[in-house]
């Protein structure tokens, strides 16, 4: 029987995560479970490939609310992150009330017309506080490491209230606050006001047990022999100083490319073949080959 949510304890949360197949161990179920009750945004910091991302689609989907989705990079403004107004519509609607005679005289009932929520464009950030859904939705701020100071200055002003107001229209305020997950893969530091109003939790790469229950999870047709034996492997890509270190995602990616490839069980030829698929850099997979693969892939065999 599935977990109803809103969650009752902690348990509750890792149970719920664990019937979409995503696995929590309880510090982060912990921290999900007082972001749902204090309603406060989460912070997740942590490597690339470690699931920050997958908990809000996780939580989404337990839920039942929408997914609204900001992806952060550098020179991301209000425009793009909060809303816009529909120009194109604006100019149409204003040359046909031209071509209706309907602008000889006073003008200022077709410019209240013209600044309106009809042709407001919302954009993610107003779409989840203005939102009028039975079920709140979950407001996924990806890699906000990647924005600049000043759209991260604006975005803990409207996180702070979880409001925002359009100057022509007025003041959106959200009553039911969205459930708000941020990610951060620090490549530079968050600031300490963003860090105050949000709940924090880094999340680590999970333990080999956890990390093979994941990949026969998010998996079809992996063996658990191959299931081991590629999270064994990935452990040890993740001792040999890589420049980017395997993720869970990646585990999984490797563990279904071997599975397309007919393998049922690890070995160094098609390892190496499929190398790609774990390791994005060349450098990296040199560096394994270095170290030797076939000792990896021996000591995956255990």
């Amino acid at each position: 029987m599935s977990v109803a949510f809103p969650p009752a304890t902690v348990a509750d949360v890792a149970a719920g995560l664990a019937d979409h197949d995503y696995l929590a161990d309880e510090s982060l179920a912990t921290a999900i479970f007082l972001a749902i009750e204090l309603k406060r945004p989460l912070l997740l910091e942590g490597e690339a490939g470690v699931g920050k991302t997958e908990v809000a689609k996780t939580l989404s989907r337990w839920s039942g609310g929408r997914l609204i989705r900001l992806q952060c990079y550098d020179g991301l403004d209000a425009g793009q992150a909060v809303y816009e107004w529909d120009y194109s519509r604006q100019l149409l609607h204003l040359r046909t009330r031209e071509a209706m005679g309907a602008l000889d005289g006073d003008t200022g009932d077709v410019e209240d017309e013209l600044y309106s929520d009809k042709f407001l464009v919302r954009r993610p950030l107003l779409d989840a506080i203005a939102h009028d859904d039975p079920v709140p939705p979950v407001l996924l701020i990806d890699e906000v490491d990647r924005a600049d100071d000043e759209f991260e200055a604006f975005l803990l002003e409207i996180l702070s209230e979880y409001a925002i107001t359009v100057p022509e229209v007025g003041t959106f305020r959200a009553e039911q606050p969205p459930i708000v997950i941020i990610t951060s893969n620090r490549t530079r530091d968050v600031h300490d006001a963003l860090k105050r109003r949000a709940l924090y939790h880094w999340v680590e790469h999970p333990g080999l047990e956890r990390e093979i229950e994941i990949i026969r999870r998010r998996t079809d047709g992996v063996t658990d022999q191959l299931a081991g034996q590629v999270a064994r492997a990935v452990a040890q890509f993740r001792g040999l100083g890589l420049y980017k270190p395997p993720g869970v995602a990646e585990s999984i990616d490797w563990a279904q490319a071997l599975h397309r490839l007919q393998r049922s069980k690890l070995d160094v030829e098609t390892a190496d073949a499929s190398l790609g698929t774990v390791l994005k850099y060349r450098e990296d997979q040199q560096r394994v080959r270095d170290h030797g693969l076939d000792e990896v892939v021996a000591a995956s065999q255990v």
